[in-house]
This record gives structure tokens, sequence and C-alpha cells, in this order.
């Protein structure tokens, strides 16, 4: 969506990784396009400088903008009058720290897909390394930018489901049933390897977008958890489903399975929320479409661009009613809103209120603090860990 303060001119982008074979990378470019707030124009595709020029020729940006890796593009851009405003990372977990340490150090505002590091450690000191920069940067955990899930969490924040009680998120696929890692797949194969995917694989890839759609529903701390991660697949190091229970601060209790070997389930991302005043139900299968409850009422099913939504819902709306939007313009959602953020910041000004709940380094933090006490409560047969401290409880 459009914002009244945008700047004059679109902003531009400049991507390290998201060359051949890589889905993602075409997933932000269309983002970053949908609302015509940004322009690519320079990367660093891929790790091979060949390969990188050739993405560049396809994406119709300049041969001497191709560069042949993260650092040189960096160091190249930052001393162009017209270099680039932001990256996008789009790249393998490992890289990721490293290359956003290169940009903010290089004065560029940065987007980056999650998890944000493959460690805690890396995450903190990038928390630190933002703020000393000043510079803006988000995390794509693009579920948010969903119309419905905003209408979700200010019903939430409103007080109109009361008490919350359970929590329950799930997110099941099924593309890694097989050892496909096995059969050459690039997609399978790095986020398999605990080199480049980091230490852990279903949980970092999609339970770590379950987890932060809870979070951002509901607001919500956890307090503790128990989980389970296991690899099913023969041969596989990296865990390939996750079941675990969550105890959040205030008395709420949660569930979490993040699964890809669950036949059947393409892409199954759920959330449901209940508490003393009512329940939400919602499922990216169906974005459209949020399901109310109110205790003691007829269920209702708010719609996308229907009566009754709030401004956050409504601004995350393109398209007339009983024309369906999705994941694309989910995703493009960030991209604006991160613009709005980018374009306040360049500019001095206050940024739209509304543009304030995207995830960024917090959010980043948050995750592998998540990844981390998930993996030692596994570790551990599955015992509760505290999640602010990393220790066990005395139960």
């Amino acid at each position: 969506m459009s914002h009244e303060d945008q700047t004059r001119r679109r902003l531009r982008l400049g991507m390290v990784g998201g060359g051949p074979g890589a889905f993602i990378g075409g997933v932000h470019r269309i983002a970053a396009r949908l609302d015509d707030h940004y322009e690519l124009v320079a990367g660093a595709f891929a790790s091979d400088p060949q390969r990188s020029q050739s993405a560049a020729a396809d994406l119709h940006v300049e041969p001497d903008r191709a560069y042949p890796d993260y650092r040189s593009m960096a160091a190249g851009e930052s001393r162009r009058v017209d270099g680039i405003d932001v990256v996008a990372i789009v790249t393998p977990n490992h890289l990721h720290f490293d290359i956003a340490k290169c940009f903010l150090e290089a004065g560029i505002h940065v987007i980056c897909d999650k998890p944000m590091t493959t460690t805690l450690e890396d995450a903190e000191a990038l928390a630190a390394l933002v703020e000393r920069s000043g510079r803006f940067f988000g995390l794509t955990h693009n579920y948010t930018g969903y119309s419905l899930v905003r209408q979700a969490r200010d019903m939430v924040m409103a007080g109109e489901l009361g008490d919350l009680r359970v929590v329950q998120v799930e997110y099941p696929q099924d593309w890694l049933a097989t050892p496909l890692e096995a059969s050459g797949v690039k997609q399978a194969e790095w986020r398999t390897d605990p080199q480049r995917s980091g230490p852990a694989g279903c949980l970092g890839d999609i339970g770590t977008h379950a987890y932060h759609l809870a979070r951002f529903v509901t607001g919500l701390e956890v307090e503790s958890l128990a989980a389970d991660m296991h690899a099913f697949v023969a041969g596989r190091v990296l865990d390939d489903n996750v079941h675990m229970m969550l105890r959040f601060k205030g008395g709420a209790r949660g569930m979490l399975w993040s699964s890809q070997v669950a036949p059947g389930n393409e892409n199954g991302l759920k959330l449901r929320v209940y508490g003393s005043r009512g329940g939400l139900e919602w499922l990216q299968s169906d974005p459209n479409r949020l399901f109310h409850s109110p205790q003691g009422q007829q269920p209702r099913v708010l719609t996308r661009n229907g009566p009754g939504l709030n401004d956050a819902a409504m601004a995350a709306v393109r398209i007339p009613p009983g024309h369906p939007e999705g994941y694309l313009e989910a995703f493009a959602q960030l991209y604006s809103d991160f613009a709005e953020r980018i374009c306040a910041l360049n500019e001095g000004r206050e940024a739209d209120p509304l543009t304030l709940s995207v995830p960024g380094v917090t959010d980043g933090v948050d995750g592998l603090r998540f990844i981390t006490r998930a993996l030692e409560s596994s570790t551990a047969g599955g015992a509760w860990v505290t999640f602010s401290a990393g220790c066990h409880d005395a139960e």
C-alpha cells in the first residue's frame, strides 16, 4: 500500500543471493515491485561471479553493478552517489550475520530473511550493531503482512478475547518426507545441512514462522518451553519434526507443531487463540477469512475488506472485496512497510504508526532464543527450559 509521505523516488534496492535456483529471491523481488516502492539496481546474486553476472543480466541490472561478492558490493555501493538505499539478504542462513554486518557498517539499511542468524550470540551482536548504526533492519516474517493477521492482533490487543488462555499454532509441510537432499535438490540440500542452515532444520525453517505468528498476534511472551525435536528420515542430521509445549507469562498455555514430513500438507500454517471471552482461528490456506467465536454467541466470519475491520487490517488491503489476496501480497506488505520506515529515517520524520509492528532485529533475537531454548530442551529429553535464562526448571 502507498504511504502519503513516501519518498519521491523509488528506493534503490540491492540483493545478495537470490540467483538461479533460489526460490525466495524471486519472491522478494516480486514483493518489492508490487507496490512500486523499490527499484532493483545492484546485486551479488551468486557465490560464483559468472553466475552473478548472468543473473544480473536476466534481472536488467547494469553489468558494473553485478558484483562478484557482497563485500565488494557494500564497498562499491557506499561510494556511489546513486548507491543502494537498502539491501535484501536472501542467502542460506549461515551467511546472514556477516552480510548484514558488512552492509550496516557501510551505512546501508538491511532487509533480511529469517532466521536472522544461526546463533543467539550473533543475533545479539547484530542487534547491538543495528542500534549503533541507526540504520533500519527488517526481518521477513512475511505472514504478519496478511490483512486478517493484523486484524486478529488488534482484536487481541483491544481485549476482545478477554484473558488469553490457550494458543495453538501449527505449520506442517510434506516436501521433505523423503531424503530429497540426496537427489541434488538445492533447496533441500542447504536446509538439511547444519553448516548452512544452522543447528535447527524444520524448527529454524518454518517453526520460527509459527512461533513468531503466535507472538505477533497474542503479544504473549514465553516463560518456559518443552520441546521434542526429531529427524524421521534416515541419515538426516537436523530435525524434520517438532512438537512443543509452551508456558506464557501471565498463565496462558500453548502448543506448537512444525513438520516437513507430514504427507498431504503443502503449507499448513494455522493459528488458534482462545481467551475468556472468545476465540480466533486463521489458516494461511484460507487467508481472506478470520473465524471469530465470541463466548456465548454465534460464531462469525470476518472477511478481508469486509465490514468491521480495523485500520491496521484495511491498510494492508489492495483490491476490492471478493477478490482474494495471498502470499505475495502479504510479503509485499512487509516491503511497503519497510519502505515507509526507511524513508522516515532518511527524512528525519516519524513513521506511519501502522508500520511500527513490522518484524525487526528484536524479533530476530527472539527467534534465535526460541531455537536455542528448544534445542536445549530437546537435548535434555524434552525437559522444561526457562525461556529467558535457558536453565532447566526445578521440576
